[in-house]
């Protein structure tokens, strides 16, 4: 038993006990507090990371952007790539709640679920008509080649006088 009242509407406290794993959540109550149904159903949304890299051509490996999102959980059937309005490359999916078990106790639910999308407004060098995604131990690649840019040719003048 605690020694110290609870003034934040708990009948028991644990901060006197030094190993709880409770924290107080002083946003508890409002609207879209941390276990609200907005917040579960959202979470996945933010939590989406994504890396956007450009490479330069190397030998044989062509110049390219190069998304990579981790997806942990999903496979390639739960994501859709797309590219909208010419130059937007859009990542979406859902990662399903587990469905409750009547005779399941829940300890803990920290894992995210909900849909996702990230939206990428790609540069004028993009090739839009050769990208490509594969999507491997949970992480998603996709591969935007970049237009090759020629060197001008450079013609010497001689000068007279």
């Amino acid at each position: 038993m605690s020694l110290i009242p609870s003034f934040f509407g708990s009948s028991r406290s644990n901060i006197s006990d030094p190993f709880s794993l409770e924290v107080w959540d002083p946003f508890k109550d409002f609207p879209f507090s941390s276990e609200s149904q907005f917040a579960k159903e959202n979470s996945a949304l933010v939590n989406t990371r994504v890396d956007w890299k450009e490479t330069r051509q190397w030998k044989e490996t062509r110049a390219a952007h190069v998304f990579k999102a981790d997806l942990p959980g999903l496979n390639k059937e739960e994501v859709k790539v797309e590219v909208e309005d010419d130059r937007v490359l859009q990542i979406s999916g859902e990662r399903k709640m587990e469905k409750e078990e009547k005779k399941d106790t829940w300890h803990r639910v920290e894992r995210s679920s909900g849909k996702f999308l990230r939206r990428f407004r790609l540069p004028e060098n993009a090739k839009m008509d050769e990208i490509k995604a594969s999507m491997e131990n949970g992480v998603l690649t996709v591969t935007v080649p970049k237009v090759e840019v020629k060197k001008p040719d450079v013609k010497s003048i001689e000068i007279s006088g």
